[in-house]
């Protein structure tokens, strides 16, 4: 699943999150390949799965 690094960083924000936003925002590239990039985004803290759910109709393919 793709999906854009703004849509990573929004969660985070949203959860207040905001270090992780920055080190999502400086650490991941602008489109993000949940696969791919699954362990970095497990340190962030952001489930790929949940995303689904949160983003909903805003994901790219």
């Amino acid at each position: 699943m793709q999906i854009e690094k703004a849509k990573i960083v929004e969660l985070l924000r949203s959860r207040g999150d905001n270090a992780l936003a920055q080190q999502a925002d400086k650490s991941l590239p602008p489109q993000i390949d949940t696969d791919q990039h699954a362990e970095q985004l497990a340190k962030l803290g952001v489930n790929p799965q949940d995303l689904l759910g949160k983003l909903g109709g805003g994901l790219g393919h």
